[in-house]
């Protein structure tokens, strides 16, 4: 029987680490795999324990597809043997000749584009092998039914009511399985949009930087003209909106710079009432209920503070003759784990409106990119989207319930900590020093317009600075016996980012400090994440206080 059977893939990658890497991906999640060195081994290979071929198409077009054409065309009638085709040009097959050959002489073909995303590989890899397994299964019931005609003829028809039974189970787990493909598609375009996204806005957090920078060390220089001094603070001001709005694209792609720790919801909630208020206007009534002692969650304030106020706003904008606004806060315990949440105990904080609500269409596509029932120019269609990107970042999740004409609710759902809220007298940090000493700084950027703005905010504050465009040059300087005090490099660069800069000058100068500045919040694992960390855009005030911050922490 199919379960009983110990399938094994095929991968033919002649070139390159392909095998390797394929081999690797498919035996970590649990399929047993075999490199095969070219397609006449291939066609020797195949077996009854065979679940499906992995082919380059670079590999394909090295051998003679004739054996393997042969095999197929004689293959049994139950029998349809899957390939995945690791192909490096995209587009439909009208667009790419050699992959419409190769899907007309191989029939079961599934054609992947690399770079390939390894869940996307293990999940058509996975969708093969069950396919293969239900053509074992296929054939073990035709074996049967075989058998049943020849020797148990006066049990044909409840045989044929058995396999009514199981065709019935059939086609409910194709359609289940076709449905599972359907999320699974919605789910890789919402990711690849994220990953979209959060580029975009990592390349405008950039540009935003060097525009700060340069408008903050230009106001200095024109404090005494007031016309001058109006419009650096205006264009500062749309450049500082500009950073908000890549903090809502970067909440998206859940990539925003988080401060997570423990917060208090229900003071955060009661902090807000003259915003709240001033937002949603005079002729809605706001309501709370916010117990004590609950325990505090595990958040960053300022994204929950911004989800809350947008929460308000689409409630406002739903109650256009005036309504109720509730905002709850609710301490829940998960005990068994649900398809968004984990167990373990969470803070819920809930909005809910009296207005006009939405259908089940609507709340469906509710929380998609740029989704938006506003009207042209009132709404971007990220609030919800960003809201839903915090609470996985943090590892919660928003749930969303509405009905027309009653109103929507909107919670977000977010880990507790175990302690309750208590009463504590809060003292003031230590005070960090002030860096009145002439510095010898490294600066290490692979961008010359964010290098350039970086290095005059530090030349402004008094230090001498060496610029490095890249991990490299920066290496190269530290090995030449060049002496610095501190270096700051960004993180994303080509060839060397900035962790792997800072393990290499950490093994040259185990005392030297380094900062390291990102636009990015989740570094990689074991990507330099224990070093400080400087977010982009940051001003010439933030850059001393983080230098101060270092050299006090170093003191």
């Amino acid at each position: 029987m199919p379960d009983q059977l110990h399938l094994i893939a095929l991968v033919c990658a002649p070139d390159g680490r392909d095998a390797e890497v394929a081999i690797s991906l498919l035996r970590e999640s649990g399929i047993a795999a075999v490199a095969i060195s070219d397609l006449a081994s291939v066609v020797a290979s195949i077996n009854d324990g065979t679940a499906f071929v992995v082919l380059t198409e670079e590999g394909a077009h090295a051998g003679d597809l004739r054996a393997l054409s042969g095999w197929l065309l004689h293959q049994p009638a139950w029998s349809d043997l899957p390939f995945i085709i690791l192909t490096r040009r995209g587009g439909g097959l009208e667009r790419n000749p050699s992959a419409a050959r190769l899907s007309e002489v191989l029939g079961n073909v599934t054609f992947l584009e690399r770079p390939f995303h390894v869940t996307t590989f293990i999940s058509v890899a996975r969708s093969a092998l069950k396919g293969r397994r239900r053509q074992f299964e296929a054939r073990a019931r035709l074996d049967e039914i075989s058998r049943l005609n020849t020797t148990l003829e006066e049990r044909v028809a409840q045989r044929t009511e058995e396999l009514q039974k199981a065709h019935s189970i059939l086609v409910e787990e194709v359609a289940q399985r076709e449905r599972a493909e359907e999320q699974l598609r919605q789910s890789q375009k919402l990711e690849a949009l994220g990953q979209l996204t959060g580029g975009v806005a990592h390349d405008f957090n950039n540009l935003l930087m060097a525009v700060l920078g340069n408008l903050e060390l230009l106001s200095k220089h024109l404090v005494k003209d007031p016309k001058a001094s109006r419009l650096l603070d205006g264009a500062t001001r749309g450049a500082r909106r500009g950073a908000a709005l890549t903090q809502r694209l970067l909440a998206f792609g859940r990539r925003q710079d988080l401060t997570v720790k423990a917060v208090d919801l229900s003071e955060l909630v009661n902090g807000m009432d003259d915003l709240l208020a001033r937002s949603i206007g005079s002729n809605i009534r706001i309501e709370k209920q916010l117990p004590s002692g609950l325990p505090m969650a595990i958040a960053d304030a300022n994204q929950i503070e911004l989800a809350l106020l947008n929460l308000a706003i689409n409630a406002r904008d739903a109650m256009p003759e005036g309504g109720t606004l509730s905002i709850y806060v609710r301490e829940e315990n998960l005990v068994n784990p649900s398809k968004e949440l984990e167990p373990g105990s969470y803070l819920v904080l809930g909005v809910s409106d009296t207005g006009c609500g939405m259908n089940k269409d609507t709340l469906d596509r509710a929380i998609e990119p740029f989704f938006s029932t506003k009207e042209l120019g009132k709404g971007t269609g990220l609030g919800l989207s960003m809201i839903h990107g915090l609470a996985l970042q943090l590892h919660g999740t928003l749930m969303l319930t509405s009905t027309p004409g009653l109103g929507t609710t909107a919670e977000l759902w977010v880990p507790a900590t175990a302690r309750v809220v208590e009463q504590v007298q809060v003292q003031a940090p230590p005070a960090t020093r002030d860096i009145t000493t002439q510095l010898r700084v490294l600066m290490v950027d692979d961008d010359a317009l964010i290098a350039m703005s970086s290095v005059d905010m530090l030349e402004d504050l008094g230090h001498v600075v060496t610029e490095a465009n890249s991990g490299a040059a920066a290496l190269a300087l530290l090995e030449a016996g060049h002496e610095f005090d501190l270096m700051i490099t960004d993180f994303s660069m080509p060839g060397m980012n900035g962790a792997e800069l800072g393990f290499a000058a950490r093994k040259l100068h185990p005392s030297l400090p380094i900062l390291v500045a990102s636009g990015y919040a989740e570094l990689p694992p074991g990507s330099g994440s224990d070093l400080p960390r400087l977010g982009k855009p940051y001003s010439q005030s933030q850059l001393a206080t983080e230098i101060a911050k270092l050299f006090a922490n170093v003191g």
